[in-house]
């Protein structure tokens, strides 16, 4: 009998990727067709139905689909998501400055009730009062509800009634703290609810545009989706759990990495369309962050590879320094779609607004600029100002010159937030225009980048001197700034795992001189202990330069291009469950953790509780998570300390891991 069939998909901010996989030949095919953001079963579709008949595999002999994906990721590293509230049970507003969770809220509404519970789940009044007057504004006016109780790790039940009253008035995502991490910290435990709130509607978007195609082409098995910390989970659980797949793509890339070049020690480093995402492989294992993982800026409480999210990638903006003497460009964050691939799209207003602008007296600060909408639907557009929906009504489906758009300089903030919401993509020069102006990629239009690349060009610096002489010269300024970032964003993260994180490459002159192998007396020099691997669907192009500049070796693996799909069929379904044992009076032990808060009067009859819930517990999890036949180990730390001579119990910590490969259909 032969092995099962698996299908691994990958969906990036550029290229959705598919792959067919077997545990006994491994890749038999892969496939990438354009990332559709307006209807992602479009580039889904492409991606599963070329892999299909490049294999010749019918679609019924699939038994398992995995899904990885960067489109939350990249959403927090742009700043985009959908609009939500925040209802706070037992804080205050003085408790939104801390760990960043006034700046991720913005100008969503934030709501206080009186409530919550001590460390020992032990509850203050609740009032939903406030709530039940604000609900009516609310249903309107954002997309989803995040709810962070004082202490809801502890004792959930004021976040479950406040969700539960949310539900029945408004029909509307709910999020709960305690459904997310058992970690105390209460901000930093909102802030990662509040972005778990705002990401609901992009992948619930993401699975039902999946789930959608797999049922039009016959496809019939078990959807599974890559966490960021590498496991597998069932598709309907991350539907309400969204930013536990920040960093999916990055993690699945990881056991990609590791399944492909069985390289034991090494960083990874896998370049997209909109993000570098870099990681250190140890032991053939990617480490996890303890303290949770950073993207956009903010640290969450989500369990994810120890991984560095930087926003650049082949698709990144290309910012001109004309301020100094030197011309200087930089790269990024925010992600534009290539001058290339808009006049792929729509090549005759592209190409016509370009050669109008070349043929001005003098550069523009808007040339070789477009704007178009994203096609998301109208929902999405809750909550705009009037100016935003002003703006918004100009816009169509193709590209429109900014020139032509923007009459104003406020415009130009408008059309941010347009494009932080995800209802507007800007065009403009990337790295990927500078690979077609080079001949290193022809997929798209070489034309529009050519002209684009012409327009920035003759753009001038400080000195009152041409930023370039020719197209090309500019194109290869760009990837040469984009191997120095690169180099520089490699060595931020090793260096911080390392212990060095206060050193900065892209500010250190001894790192410059190395980078640079500038000439002087003291010649500086460094490299890596382990190989550099590349992945991404340009690795190949980039790597070896970055790896020379680091005088390291590289390694870009065959199927490189698509690592993530692969790390997203071959991991295991994993849920760790956490109950804590704490003392808030002699002789009664309270056990809190899975939903449950209970009191005993002996140590070992509380202990001997813990361990019982959080095996059943991490079980339950696990099979609604998609296991087959999972098995469950425990761990337990306990902190009673001897004092003088008496030993003192403060707490014990009971964890119960399930882990197992995800189910799949039998044919």
């Amino acid at each position: 009998m032969s092995s099962p069939l698996y299908l691994g998909i990958d969906t990036g901010g550029t290229y959705t990727d598919a792959v067919l996989f077997n545990d006994t030949d491994g890749v038999i095919a892969k496939a990438k067709s354009l990332t559709t953001r307006h209807d992602l079963a479009v580039g889904i579709g492409g991606a599963v139905s070329n892999v299909l008949q490049e294999s010749r595999a019918p679609a019924s002999a699939i038994a398992l689909v995995s899904l990885s994906t960067t489109l939350a990721t990249n959403a927090l590293v742009e700043g985009q998501g959908g609009r939500a509230a925040l209802v706070m049970i037992g804080f205050g507003p003085n408790d939104l400055k801390r760990d960043g969770l006034g700046d991720a809220l913005g100008r969503d509404p934030v709501i206080f009730l009186a409530g919550g519970h001590n460390v020992h789940g032990q509850e203050n009044s609740l009032d939903l009062g406030p709530l039940v007057t604000g609900l009516d504004a609310l249903k309107t006016d954002v997309d989803a509800i995040a709810i962070a109780g004082y202490f809801a790790v502890r004792n959930p039940s004021h976040e479950m009634a406040a969700r539960d009253l949310i539900r029945d008035r408004t029909g509307l995502p709910v999020t709960c703290s305690h459904e997310l991490s058992s970690k105390l910290g209460g901000p930093r435990r909102a802030l990662t609810t509040l972005l778990n709130a705002r990401l609901v509607a992009m992948i619930d978007r993401l699975i039902g545009a999946t789930e959608s195609y797999l049922k039009t082409c016959g496809i019939d098995a078990p959807l599974m989706v890559v966490r960021g910390d590498g496991a597998l989970i069932a598709s309907q659980m991350s539907r309400s759990r969204p930013i536990e797949t920040i960093l999916s793509g990055p993690a699945a890339s990881l056991v990609g990495a590791h399944h492909l070049t069985g390289a034991e020690n090494g960083v990874v480093s896998d370049i997209g369309g909109t993000t570098t995402d870099v990681a250190v492989l140890e032991g053939g294992r990617p480490q996890l962050d303890p303290d949770g993982a950073i993207v956009g800026g903010f640290r969450t409480m989500v369990e994810a590879v120890a991984m560095r999210t930087f926003g650049l990638g082949g698709d990144s903006e290309v910012h001109v320094d004309e301020s100094g003497l030197e011309t200087r460009l930089s790269l990024g964050p925010r992600r534009l779609v290539p001058l290339s691939l808009a006049a792929h799209h729509d090549p005759d207003s592209v190409l016509e607004a370009l050669s109008r602008q070349q043929q001005g007296q003098q550069p523009g600060r808007l040339d070789a600029r477009f704007v178009r909408l994203t096609g998301l639907p109208e929902q999405a557009a809750a909550g705009l100002q009037p100016q935003e929906a002003a703006l918004l009504g100009t816009l169509g489906t193709g590209f429109l010159p900014l020139d032509q758009i923007l009459g104003a300089a406020s415009q130009r903030a408008t059309l941010d937030r347009l494009v932080a919401r995800g209802l507007a993509q800007i065009a403009g020069f990337t790295p990927t225009d500078a690979m077609h102006v080079l001949n290193r990629q022809n997929n798209w239009n070489r034309d529009a980048a050519m002209a684009g690349a012409a327009l920035l060009a003759r753009r001038k610096n400080g000195a009152g001197k041409r930023v370039a002489n020719r197209p090309e010269t500019l194109a290869q300024m760009t990837i040469d700034r984009l191997t120095r970032q690169s180099a520089e964003m490699i060595l931020t993260a090793c260096l911080a795992e390392d212990g060095q994180a206060s050193i900065d490459p892209g500010r250190s002159q001894p790192i410059a001189s190395a980078l640079t192998r500038r000439a002087g007396i003291v010649q500086f020099s460094l490299s890596l202990d382990r190989p550099l691997i590349g992945l991404g669907a340009s690795a190949a192009a980039y790597y070896p330069d970055i790896a020379d500049m680091l005088s390291s070796d590289s390694a870009v693996p065959t199927h490189a291009d698509v690592a993530n799909a692969i790390g997203a069929v071959v991991g295991q379904v994993r849920v760790t469950i956490d109950v804590v044992v704490s003392q808030p009076e002699d002789d009664i032990f309270a056990v809190n953790g899975a939903q449950l808060s209970e009191r005993h009067l002996e140590e070992s009859k509380a202990m001997d509780r813990a361990r019982e819930i959080a095996r059943a517990a991490a079980l339950d999890a696990s099979m609604a998570a998609g296991a087959m036949d999972p098995i469950v180990t425990l761990s337990e730390t306990i902190d009673a300390p001897e004092i003088g001579g008496t030993r003192q119990f403060v707490e014990a910590r009971v964890s119960a891991t399930a882990s197992g490969r995800p189910r799949i259909a039998h044919r």
